[in-house]
């Protein structure tokens, strides 16, 4: 029986749960939600309320970082260094991403001038953080595509629409960060964790956030909220 990963179309950890699966060439079905008006099954199945969900068999699997791990765990090829330090070095990077989702979050939330100037400072300082963190690529561990390139993927996404705002370069000066950016975009597993509306879903989400980069992003594209 194919697990099934319960997902909402923008969740950044749900595209490290399918860019998991993908890499690891499992047999998977995907449902849709929204998160906006959660089914009752859904809440009977998330202890938290949130995305991504795998369900195997009668069991339900939450956290996008445990999935991956369960996944792991269960299937090959392994997406971990098989070193123990170098695994721990991973989940540590891991956890930061989550930092740098957070910190996206409040980049794109920040409704006036002051705070997206903060916003932006606190991301480029995580930035810079990263740059030194990268050796030679085009991946995280090198040659080796892993987990930790999963959970940075989907943050690195966001500027795929975010820089059509124009205004500030975080990643300006910064050429291991960007180089690991295009490496990853240009990887299939990461391509087919979003469909090729999210964009447009996005760069609407982003803009009914009513903060200074959706008004950025509204003058750029002549979009409306909707």
């Amino acid at each position: 029986m194919k697990p099934v990963l319960i997902s909402h179309p923008l969740c950044p950890y749900v595209q490290r749960a399918v860019i998991a699966l993908e890499e690891k060439g499992a047999a998977y079905e995907r449902v849709d939600i929204d998160l906006a008006a959660k089914p009752k099954w859904f809440l009977a199945l998330s202890p938290l309320g949130k995305t991504p969900l795998l369900r195997v068999g009668e069991e339900t699997v939450f956290e996008s970082a445990v999935i991956c791990e369960y996944l792991e765990d269960t299937l090959d090829p392994p997406l971990h260094p098989a070193d123990p330090l170098q695994r721990a070095r991973n989940r540590s990077w891991m956890e930061f991403s989550s930092a740098v989702l957070n910190a996206i979050w409040r980049f794109y939330t920040a409704r006036d001038e002051a705070g997206y100037g903060q916003a932006a400072a606190a991301l480029r300082d995580m930035f810079l953080q990263v740059e030194a963190a990268l050796g030679d690529g085009p991946y995280f561990n090198g040659e080796a595509f892993s987990l930790v390139d999963a959970a940075f993927a989907p943050a690195w996404r966001y500027f795929e629409v975010f820089d059509a705002a124009g205004g500030v370069d975080l990643m300006a000066g910064l050429p291991k960060l960007q180089a690991w950016r295009a490496a990853l975009a240009a990887r299939p597993s990461v391509r087919n964790a979003v469909g090729p509306d999210y964009p447009a879903l996005l760069r609407a989400f982003v803009i009914r956030q009513d903060g200074m980069l959706g008004g950025l992003l509204r003058e750029r594209t002549g979009d409306s909220p909707r």
